[in-house]
């Protein structure tokens, strides 16, 4: 019997922290009960890229019971079963046949709700927007370091460009990219196959102290344009493709593929500053700190 449930909306791309919603699944694993609705504001760490950690908040149930939603996973629906995989344990890519993927609030309290109640989904706001402030500042950081980067530090042609048409030493170098509140940390290598793409790493890292404050002040320039962010979603379900965008002033706007929260302006910080500290002979990393207005 093919079960009904539906792949979840999710709204937490639309600057939206509360909303009605029914049940369409309740299953118990290990004292946590995961409940997945139609629809949701609350955006979950994803299994693949977990750069963005899942928004807390609550669920108020129509007894007035409110349920703290101690975590969100990606979650993925065998239709022919009703099997659920959460997180890791997920064993088919996005858009296979016959299967749905959904966003799974988990409670670790014990619960009555159940299928087909209409729940009331609320999200920490203030958490939410300290994460997105923090991965919003994460993607200009990084665009600043490409910026820098290029004028000088490239020995020869290199394949892949930042949608500013600067190399793009994120892509190449990036091992892994992590945000927490109002900050995100980049950890690159600057191993021997980005030296063959043709970077002077060994001139970078001579140079840090300096591309740290030619970053700064890149920052500073792009935060007064006080430039819309936009988060572009093609689509409603949570396996459609984003793209965060913003006008930044360097000839087109800046579009990157992105599934996280980001806030709604330039104008949202006070303040963005990048701090870079080597690791090693290969690898360095980059401190984004933000701060609200």
């Amino acid at each position: 019997m093919t079960v009904q449930i539906t792949p979840t909306i999710v709204k937490f791309c639309h600057q939206v922290w509360q909303l009605q919603a029914n049940v369409q699944l309740v299953q118990q694993n290990n004292g946590t009960h995961y409940v997945v609705t139609d629809v949701t504001p609350f955006h979950p760490v994803s299994h693949i890229w977990p750069d963005h950690p899942s928004d807390k908040g609550s669920i108020t149930l129509a007894n007035g019971q409110q349920l703290d939603v101690t975590g969100c996973q990606v979650g993925a629906i065998e239709l022919a079963t009703g099997a659920l995989y959460v997180g890791q344990d997920i064993p088919v890519k996005r858009e296979t046949d016959g299967w749905i993927f959904v966003v799974v609030h988990c409670i670790d309290t014990e619960t009555m709700i159940e299928v087909n109640d209409s729940v009331q989904l609320n999200v920490d706001k203030d958490y939410q927007q300290a994460l997105s402030r923090g991965h919003s500042a994460g993607h200009l950081s990084y665009l600043a370091l490409n910026k820098v980067l290029a004028d000088g530090y490239w020995r020869k042609e290199a394949d892949r460009r930042d949608p500013h048409g600067y190399y793009d030493f994120n892509s190449y170098a990036q091992v892994s990219s992590f945000v927490t509140e109002d900050k995100c940390v980049d950890t690159y290598r600057l191993g021997k196959t980005i030296r063959k793409r043709g970077l002077n790493s060994a001139d970078m890292l001579a140079d840090l102290s300096q591309i740290e404050q030619k970053v700064n002040e890149l920052l500073v320039k792009w935060l007064s344009l006080g430039s819309p962010i936009e988060v572009h979603c093609e689509g409603e379900r949570l396996t459609d493709s984003r793209y965060w965008r913003c006008d930044l002033n360097e000839g087109q706007t800046a579009e990157i593929a992105c599934g996280g929260t980001h806030v709604g302006s330039l104008a949202d910080f006070s303040h963005i500053t990048v701090e870079f500290n080597q690791i090693d002979d290969q690898h360095i990393e980059m401190y984004t700190r933000s701060e609200a207005v």
